[in-house]
């Protein structure tokens, strides 16, 4: 019988609740115990899904614990990693899992030194929606992709979120915190980029908050840029506009646009596994597509509403432990994640000084997964 990895949840705040939740769905892991510098917060994971509550350090100690999925704050993403790692457990992170290129080659050197693996979210373009893109691309049906553009924008976080001062602070801002599902579903479609420019700026050096909470009316300085827009090369050929932004009240751009040689895609928005997805013909007549039968496409989330979605985050970190034993590069592994770091972060760069950037990194182009390999990592 193949081993059941025992999982430990490192950061017991919202996010926590969505891997504690949908981790039993899946092969090969168990979840065992959570963590957090608060032990309160812990300890109400820990009641909620009847597992251990424990310290940070005891997690790290605990024995039963091959994997630590961790869900802390961005800018700890790394120091927390290299804590696992040197305590001999594989680690998993919530996205970025780094801030520079810098920390993500440390981390990658005291993995590989230790044989243990790292991944990262986003799993979402592991979804029924993104892979079934993803083989209409690869048949070849809209041709050879040479350009396209993708958008990710709107007013800002500080209308809907009750604290959003991190949001607006270097390490976040719209191309690290939600850059990350469009950079990473781009290099699943693409394959990896060669070089880039950008242009940034800010529409305002001070949000007000007018989200209900604590902090209703008071205002946040801003200290990263705000709107984002770069022209990215890929290795493919192909040329990808991307804008980002939280200074844009209303738009019409569509969330992934790419352009073939015989025809377009439509792809629904990279932050969740399913939505429509809609092609056009050499002659630009459109289709909205058929979804397919994967598993990761079917409705699992509010299905009261009008409108379920499906969710299926941990099929990353699932995915990441089959391929430990399965001898292929886990789908959300350490060097696609790596690979959008430098991307976003070179976006920012080149931002700042106006350089077109050749990118120092690359990675193969995350395996697609089939409605099959999907199924065969559910119970």
């Amino acid at each position: 019988m193949a081993k059941t990895f025992g999982v430990g949840i490192m950061g017991a705040g919202n996010i926590s609740a969505a891997y504690l939740k949908l981790a039993p769905l899946f092969k090969g892991l168990e979840v065992r115990a959570v963590a957090d510098i608060v032990p309160a917060a812990a300890q109400k994971r820990a009641d909620e899904f009847n597992v251990k509550a424990q310290t940070p350090d005891e997690l790290l100690k605990n024995s039963e614990i091959d994997i630590i999925v961790n869900l802390t704050i961005p800018s700890t993403h790394y120091s927390v990693s290299m804590d696992i790692v040197s305590a001999g457990k594989h680690a998993y992170s919530e996205k970025p899992f780094v801030l520079s290129l810098e920390e993500g080659k440390s981390l990658k050197k005291a993995a590989d030194e230790r044989n243990l693996k790292v991944g990262s979210a986003p799993d979402t373009f592991l979804g029924g929606a993104h892979q079934q893109a993803r083989q209409i691309i690869d048949s070849g049906q809209i041709g050879k992709i040479m350009s396209g553009t993708t958008h990710v924008m709107s007013r800002g976080m500080e209308h809907w979120h009750p604290n959003p001062d991190f949001f607006f602070q270097p390490g976040a801002g719209p191309i690290l915190d939600l850059g990350p599902y469009y950079v990473t579903d781009l290099i699943h479609l693409l394959g990896p980029v060669k070089r880039l420019s950008a242009f940034t700026n800010m529409a305002r050096t001070e949000r007000e908050v007018t989200a209900e909470g604590p902090f209703k009316g008071t205002f946040v300085k801003v200290g990263t840029p705000t709107t984002i827009h770069g022209v990215l090369e890929f290795h493919s050929g192909a040329i990808i506009t991307m804008g980002a932004s939280w200074d844009v009240a209303a738009h019409n751009h569509h969330n992934i646009e790419l352009y073939g040689t015989d025809g377009s895609i439509f792809v629904p928005d990279p932050n969740f596994f399913g939505g429509e997805l809609v092609t056009a013909n050499v002659a630009g007549e459109r289709e909205t597509v058929t979804p397919w039968a994967h598993p990761f496409g079917k409705a699992n989330q509010d299905l009261d509403s009008a409108n379920p979605r499906a969710n299926y985050r941990t099929a990353g970190l699932a995915d990441m432990i089959a391929s430990i034993d399965g001898g292929y590069n886990a789908r959300c592994g350490l060097d696609v994640a790596l690979h959008a770091v430098d991307v976003m972060t070179s976006l920012l760069k080149a931002g700042e000084t106006g350089e077109v950037i050749t990118l120092s990194t690359t990675c193969e182009r995350p395996l697609a997964l089939s409605p099959a390999e999907a199924q065969a990592l559910l119970k």
